[in-house]
């Protein structure tokens, strides 16, 4: 194991080809892409991704459910990385460890994770419903802070730093997208580095220059 790797678990965040449930996503994206999201069935994603309407119904409990995919995978990931990460391994390098080796999409996933966060951005319902994802993501950081400090999971600094890490990887996430020029964990380590030493005025420069890199 590397000094920048926390051990990977058995099943970790990525894109496994041939996958129905990756398939199922492809379909759905371009569908809903094609001809919006409401007009848009189970039946017909199922038929896109050459599988049928039982299958769908195993891998996802509605539609909508597809554009959280990755998102749900990485928070599981997150996790399992957490629990095996090293006692003696300060608390935030733990988390930007974890989140560094659950995020590894590239300039050129860019367009397909535009689509997605469009879409999540501009039906009302799909809206609604990030909440709920956004918390399971803070919950995961929230409950290794609490094991490492012995303070229960609702208790200030585990909630402070589950909020605060999720709010700089939204930041840096946003920042990607909109340039479009590496990798995302460039970003991220950027932004979750700066958080660690306190966003204090010497480490408030100027943003990653991935060309430098």
């Amino acid at each position: 194991m590397t000094d920048d790797v926390l051990a990977r678990p058995a099943s970790r965040r990525g894109r496994p080809p041939g996958t129905s449930a990756r398939e199922l996503e492809v379909a759905a994206l371009r569908l809903f892409g094609e001809q919006g999201f409401h007009e848009t069935t189970v039946d017909q994603i199922a038929a896109a991704a050459g599988v049928s309407r039982r299958t769908f119904f195993r891998y996802y409990d509605a539609k909508a459910d597809v554009l959280w995919n990755e998102f749900d995978t990485e928070v599981e990931t997150i996790r399992s990385l957490l629990a095996g990460a090293p006692a003696d391994l300060p608390v935030l390098e733990g988390v930007r460890r974890a989140v560094l080796e659950a995020n590894h999409y590239r300039a050129a996933d860019v367009p397909e994770l535009r689509r997605r966060m469009t879409l999540l951005s501009t039906v009302p319902e799909l809206a609604a419903s990030a909440a709920v994802h956004y918390d399971a993501w803070e919950r995961a950081i929230s409950a290794f802070v609490a094991r490492r400090s012995g303070q229960p999971e609702d208790s200030l600094y585990p909630l402070v730093v589950g909020r605060a890490v999720l709010a700089a990887c939204r930041a840096a996430y946003d920042r990607w997208s909109a340039r479009a020029d590496a990798d995302l964990t460039v970003y991220l380590d950027a932004a979750l580095r700066a958080l660690a030493a306190g966003l204090t005025d010497d480490v408030l420069g100027e943003e990653p220059d991935p060309v430098a890199r």
